[in-house]
């Protein structure tokens, strides 16, 4: 299932990370690869805050549903 639509608070294993080569490239570079647990922190106005590899990140709702947990 696509990030976008995890749980709040519930750890999960990225399974897959979709899109273009650029766009999963950059998606790796900051820490969101397969394999790698990512815990949903928020969701608000279409944006998402994750936890990753000890840091928080705000991603757009459109690179979620890259990410495949």
């Amino acid at each position: 299932m696509p990030l976008t639509i995890a749980d709040l608070g519930q750890e999960l294993i990225i399974r897959k990370v979709g899109g273009s080569p650029e766009v999963r490239k950059h998606l790796e570079d900051i820490g969101f690869s397969a394999g790698s647990s990512v815990t949903v922190v928020s969701a608000i106005a279409g944006n998402v805050i994750v936890k990753v590899k000890e840091s928080r990140i705000a991603i757009s709702n459109e690179m979620a549903m890259k990410i495949m947990v």
